[in-house]
């Protein structure tokens, strides 16, 4: 049965985006490419004529103008932030604020899935945190640029779609957090198939085992809340579409293959995208290790990738056998899996960054599969497991963050 909403929950996820907030000393916003594309939109217009700052390098010349790669959904989801500069009550992107904002609201969802599951109050509470302080989101989302802010936004937009998909059956609003999810990271849009089967299945029967009288998977009822889930984000792709010919005259051209010098580099051996890549990608996300220098005495993760086993430990829970849900459980997995496939195709872990911050995206789907096969209660070496991630990520935010011992 789920737990009731109290206030405690707005307020641990009230200090949770402080802690975010003032995670980082240092202002990113200069990293400002959907803030910066979102003012044009405003103001009627796609393209820069001007070039852009010189660190802004993922502007693609096109026609004598300049365009952003980064999707159209990025690009609206800063719409609010940029209209804010339109009339003047800020000046540049507040990549700190919405870092925070972020950060509260996973966190607000991430306790409302958790109560849906009957687990110890300690459980309750330490999950979520786990999810926030002890995975490489706190130190890759408080970097505070457009890439990360991306990738934030897609972490949210799956767990409000998990959640009302699942828990709280809205198809309108889980459909709207979808978009938000795939808007930001297209690699998302994998994980469709897997929200229209949940909202055909019977809430009273989660097995999903379809009896004599009941209705079918392909009833209407069914097709209609799969209908409402897709509305929103049916507009969204066809607006993506839109902005993609009006770029660069081509449906489908994103622009990434575009960015000046991007195929030269090495990582890019065989495009974009390739098959190839998927050994090297496993290994910088599962199995590389961090590093010790000599000008430092402890060791530190390498800057361009390092294991997401290492610097969150307690992941490993998620292979624990049970669950509550066996059919939620083994989606989970598969989105996880899914998600993962596609990013180890790509050539490139993450530029600057801890641990495999790609790997966020796959967050949501383990916090599910770690609530359906854990114990009521946090066993002891479990605490060790999540005490240690903690400290890990806390050391990595400290070193990224307030120090000059890790550089680019």
């Amino acid at each position: 049965m789920a737990k009731p909403l109290h206030s405690s929950v707005l307020g641990i996820s009230a200090i949770a985006a402080l802690i975010y907030y003032f995670s980082n000393p240092k202002s990113n916003s200069f990293y400002d490419y959907t803030f910066r594309v979102a003012g044009n939109l405003l103001a009627g217009k796609i393209a820069f004529i001007e070039k852009p700052p010189s660190w802004l390098n993922e502007f693609v010349p096109f026609e004598g103008v300049y365009y952003s790669v980064f999707p159209f959904g990025s690009v609206f989801t800063m719409v609010p932030f940029a209209a804010l500069k339109t009339i003047c009550l800020i000046g540049e992107m507040p990549s700190t604020f919405i870092t925070a904002l972020c950060a509260g609201l996973m966190c607000f969802f991430f306790f409302l899935i958790a109560k849906q599951y009957d687990v110890s109050r300690t459980r309750l509470i330490l999950m979520p945190l786990v999810f926030l302080f002890g995975t490489w989101t706190w130190t890759n989302l408080t970097f505070g640029g457009a890439w990360q802010l991306a990738l934030g936004f897609a972490m949210l937009g799956q767990l409000g779609a998990i959640y009302f998909t699942v828990y709280d059956r809205r198809p309108l609003l889980a459909g709207a957090f979808f978009a938000l999810g795939f808007g930001n990271r297209t690699e998302v849009l994998l994980a469709a198939p897997i929200f229209f089967y949940l909202l055909s299945r019977d809430h009273n029967s989660p097995e999903n085992i379809v009896e004599p009288g009941k209705p079918s998977l392909f009833s209407s009822a069914n097709l209609a809340r799969v209908a409402s889930f897709c509305a929103i984000p049916f507009v969204l792709g066809v607006l993506t579409l839109i902005y993609n010919y009006v770029r660069f005259h081509s449906f489908t051209d994103f622009g990434y293959a575009r960015i000046p010098g991007v195929l030269d580099e090495p990582w890019y051996k065989h495009g974009i995208f390739s098959v190839y890549y998927i050994p090297r990608q496993m290994w910088e996300m599962l199995l590389k290790l961090w590093e010790i220098r000599d000008h430092f005495p402890l060791p530190m993760p390498n800057g361009f990738s390092a294991s997401i086993l290492i610097s969150s430990p307690f992941i490993l829970y998620a292979f624990r056998f049970g669950s509550r849900d066996k059919v939620l459980k083994y989606l989970s997995w598969v989105a996880v899996l899914l998600l993962c496939i596609l990013l180890w195709m790509h050539g490139n872990s993450g530029g600057w960054q801890f641990a495999y911050r790609y790997a966020m995206v796959c967050l949501p789907w383990l916090f599910v599969i770690m609530l359906e096969n854990a114990p009521k209660k946090v066993t002891p070496l479990e605490w060790a497991a999540y005490g240690v991630s903690f400290i890990l990520n806390a050391y990595a935010t400290w070193l990224f963050h307030w120090t000059e011992d890790i550089k680019p």
